[in-house]
């Protein structure tokens, strides 16, 4: 553990493997509140590394920090000292809980902190099966429970996944050199409950196949297996992995491998030769969570044959995507970086000798330059990767990219139908993992937040390699070749400026030249932006650039390199651009979404098309937009956060909701046509706000899906930004979120998730806004979503809330609606009497559907909605089937027999467990 040269009192223990604990001589201390709990856990957590207080802060609290945050963690720190070292004086520098820096640091010795004994222990290495299984019995007798328990924030939810799984490998380890030892019949209990707690792990299926096996009971082994490939092939629609099939035939052949061979002495395997004992042994190291990771192997005796189908659907003529932006035709200097990186990334993409995936991070400050060269080398290593190269930018808006949604968008790009792709991140991770086993497939990850962001988008085996961007200096990946990337030097960034300005210019004015380049502090992003304000301007002088740069003084805070800030370059550009452009530039940056298309630009600055696309192009001549497809613009997020700054100084908190509530028109309106043209019937007055823009016009479905499968990034961004841009927003932003659900536009079942969290999100606003209207349609949305996937417990819960929420409102559709769906919910669970009950509660708010005002024309329209445009994706539920078998028409809503049937027909479809 790292230390620092201060007391170290060796009388305090620490217990993190479970509720927080602290000890002095054996005796308990109390801790205080739990955010309290929740810095010390940081603290320790970090191993005596600084940790500082605003990462402190987003630890706790994420983006619901208090107003006075740093307050509170000196707060929390100070009566933590008091705690922890009751006899160091107030102003004392000398004690165990030290400031360093801007943070703090809690430097211990090894054996103070039960989580980092366990996980020393569970990496240790030597020693045969009994030691190791006597090591691995005492490292988890440290566990007391959940780890963490009770600790609120973001990183301890964080750590506390990343311990349950390190302890769910370690029992399974654990039990592998349990057979190893003979110990096979005491093995089966516990890892039947193992099993059961986790099905989808086939690991955890092998071992125990492998115990109940040699513990005489063939028939139980087999009946795991079966149960084993009923739940992967309903969960995800995939079969076992090979090595779980080569395991049965196996145990069906009697295979004499796979008896307990007694081997007292046998060496702890390392990670890459587990299981090349001579008798059958189950890997002892490597995690998997789906079967589409290898989970068992045989000894140096022939396998038994394993079948030729893949494990996850593969495409029969793989896809070779790609993906890159286009490189910089002006691409200068950074010659050392580049050929290191393509050397490294070379090496991957032959796989020579390489036993893991080659990873390259590229770190830098923003506007250094990282995405220009990344993409730069990866355009130049387009034939060591014959089978495609990936891209896509981790950081795009305000927001983070989810891991889940881009390994979405990967496979599908890989050749993986959408409904195909797998509900959870680990599922999906596998999957991809999968795909990519065997093929030469470079990934560019631009703009990463943390290793926690990129680790589930990792290949798994070697022939691929991946480029990592990031701002965080702090970005660990295991085994990672890491190059940082610094402001080039002074000749670099001199021809950077003369490719874009003119190499004439330059060379005319050369103490100028060096006077600008040194003004940006040779920032790439800076130099360029200068270049192209001199290149739109033949006749400026770069004396005269260079004494506006001399004249400023304000700099953008949060962009620094050492002393050296940028703010001033951005505003050479911005104060050279006419009063259009220069609006526009301001007012295009108010939308959190990862590009701007020209319909959205044009909304959001209230001008036709073509005026609004002639003011992006002036702004992509400029340097202060780009543009990457026709019609589709996006901002590098460093002019995206100067622009917000200079919009919230210019334009009023009036303006710039109108100009956001203008874009929720355009979606809104967007998304009524979209339904509208799948249904080919006017969309019910009463079911949705009325949007003040007639959206965009479709012609056929085709063309609906087409659109949703390219702008769900967009919806989704802009409808969690919108539900927290103030009340007005609200129900607007709700009734797009109600068409998006009730229709199954998204991408197959892989974007339930995705959906289902922001309809919460609706929810939650609603409910902070005493909107009992609108906290009634999300919820009711919720539930919808919840009966899509058979998840019926939580749509009755969701429902009924939904239904006390219209109680309060007296509003006849949200009656009806939501009992028509408990109806439906409570039918598919099998009590059928009390949704018979509910459905003649919902038909006395119907009234007549041929009236295009009644809530029944609404019901009708949904199931119509539903069954068009969820038709040609199966994969999505057994829902859409069933609807149009008991009524073609989509009216299967409407009437009380209808819903029985549908309701039925879903009870004998779904798992016992969820009826």
């Amino acid at each position: 553990m790292h230390t620092h040269t201060h007391t170290q009192p060796r009388n305090l223990t620490f217990r993190l493997l479970g509720p927080v604990e602290a000890h002095r001589d054996g005796m308990p201390l109390g801790l205080g509140s739990p955010q309290q709990r929740a810095v010390l856990a940081m603290l320790l957590l970090h191993e005596g590394r600084p940790v500082g207080a605003e990462e402190l802060v987003d630890g706790v609290w994420g983006e619901q920090a208090p107003r006075r945050a740093l307050g509170a963690i000196r707060t929390y720190v100070s009566r933590l000292r008091g705690v922890l070292e009751p006899g160091r004086a107030a102003r004392g520098t000398d004690g165990v809980l030290v400031s360093v820096g801007g943070g703090y640091a809690l430097p211990l010795p090894d054996d103070s902190v039960d989580s980092v004994c366990f996980e020393r222990a569970v990496a240790a290495r030597g020693g045969g099966s009994r030691e190791a299984h006597e090591r691995l019995s005492r490292a988890l007798g440290r566990w007391r429970g959940s780890a963490l328990a009770g600790v609120p924030g973001p990183y301890a939810q964080r750590q506390r996944d990343r311990l349950a799984e390190v302890r769910t490998t370690t029992l399974e380890t654990l039990h592998t050199y349990a057979l190893d030892l003979g110990l096979h019949a005491r093995c089966v209990p516990e890892l039947t409950a193992l099993a059961a707690e986790f099905p989808l792990r086939e690991r955890l299926r092998a071992l125990l196949m492998l115990a109940l096996y040699r513990s005489g009971r063939q028939a139980d082994a087999l009946a795991v297996y079966e149960d084993a490939r009923r739940g992967l092939r309903d969960e995800l629609g995939i079969t076992p992995g090979p090595r779980l099939t080569a395991l049965h035939q196996g145990i069906l052949t009697g295979d004499p491998q796979l008896a307990y061979a007694a081997d007292e002495a046998r060496p702890q395997s390392p990670p890459h030769q587990a299981g090349r004992d001579s008798s059958y042994r189950p890997e002892a190291t490597g995690t998997s969570n789906t079967a589409t990771t290898a989970t068992t192997a045989h000894a140096t005796a022939p396998a038994p044959a394993r079948p030729r189908t893949p494990a996850a659907p593969l495409p029969a003529r793989p896809a070779r995507p790609q993906q890159l932006p286009t490189d910089t035709a002006d691409f200068t200097g950074r010659t050392h970086v580049v050929d290191e990186l393509g050397a490294v990334l070379r090496g991957g993409g032959h796989g020579d000798g390489a036993r893991t995936v080659t990873v390259a991070t590229l770190i830098g400050t923003g506007g250094v330059g990282k995405t220009t060269v990344a993409v730069h080398v990866a355009h130049a290593l387009r034939a060591d990767f014959p089978d495609g190269r990936l891209h896509v930018d981790l950081g795009a808006g305000s927001t983070p990219a989810e891991p889940a949604s881009v390994l979405t968008d990967f496979l599908i790009a890989l050749g993986t139908p959408s409904d195909r792709v797998p509900l959870e991140l680990e599922q999906r991770a596998a999957l991809f993992r999968t795909v990519l086993a065997g093929r030469r497939v470079l990934l560019v990850l631009d703009n990463a937040r943390d290793a926690e962001q990129v680790r589930p988008l990792l290949p798994g085996t070697a022939g691929c390699a991946v480029l990592v961007t990031s701002r965080a200096r702090d970005l660990a990946l295991a085994g990672a070749h890491r190059i940082d990337l610094d402001v080039p030097p002074e000749r670099d960034a001199l021809a950077l400026l003369a490719a874009i300005a003119g190499p004439e210019r330059v060379a005319a004015e050369p103490v100028a030249a060096h006077a600008l380049v040194a003004a940006c502090g040779r920032l790439p992003l800076a130099v360029r932006i200068i270049g192209s304000r001199l290149a739109a301007r033949p006749g400026r002088t770069l004396a005269s650039l260079d004494a506006r740069l001399r004249d400023t003084h304000t700099l953008l805070d949060e962009l620094n390199i050492g002393t050296l800030r940028v703010e001033p370059t951005f505003r050479l550009g911005y104060e050279a651009l006419a009063p259009g452009p220069a609006r526009a530039f301001r007012t295009l940056s108010l939308l959190d979404a990862p590009d701007l298309p020209l319909p959205v630009a044009a909304a959001l600055l209230g001008l036709a098309e073509h005026t609004a696309e002639a003011l992006a192009e002036e702004l992509v001549d400029a340097g202060m937009l780009e543009s990457y497809g026709p019609g589709r613009y996006r901002f590098h997020d460093l002019l995206r956060l100067y622009a917000r700054r200079q919009a919230e100084r210019t334009e009023s908190a009036e303006e710039r909701r109108a100009a956001l509530m203008r874009v929720l028109d355009l979606l809104l309106g967007s998304v009524v046509r979209a339904a509208e043209a799948a249904v080919r019937a006017p969309m019910p007055a009463i079911w949705l706000s009325p949007a003040h823009h007639p959206g965009l016009s479709f012609t056929d479905i085709d063309e609906v899906r087409a659109w949703f499968r390219t702008e769900h990034a967009l919806l989704a961004a802009a409808v969690e930004q919108l539900l927290g841009s103030g009340p007005q927003f609200l129900r607007k932003s709700i009734d797009l979120l109600i068409i998006v659900a009730t229709s199954g536009i998204f991408l197959g079942r892989a974007h339930y998730l995705e959906v289902a969290r922001i309809t919460g999100l609706a929810a939650d606003r609603a409910r902070a806004h005493g909107d009992d209207e609108c906290q009634a349609r999300a919820l009711h949305t919720r539930a919808w979503l919840s009966v899509v996937v058979m998840r019926y417990a939580a749509a009755e819960a969701d429902v009924r809330a939904a239904l006390d929420c219209a109680a309060r409102t007296g509003n006849p559709l949200r009656h009806h609606m939501s009992g028509v769906l408990l109806a439906l919910t409570l039918r598919a669970m099998g009590r059928a009497a009390e949704a018979d009950e509910a459905m003649r509660t919902a038909q006395r708010h119907a009234g007549d559907p041929e009236d295009p005002s009644s809530p029944a024309s609404v019901a009708r329209f949904v199931s119509r909605l539903h069954v068009t445009l969820s038709a040609e994706q199966p994969g999505l539920s057994v829902m859409t089937p069933m609807m149009r078998a008991v009524d073609a028409t989509g009216a299967s809503l409407t009437t009380g027999d209808g819903v029985a049937r549908l309701g039925d027909e879903l009870h004998r479809a779904a798992p016992l467990s969820d009826r």
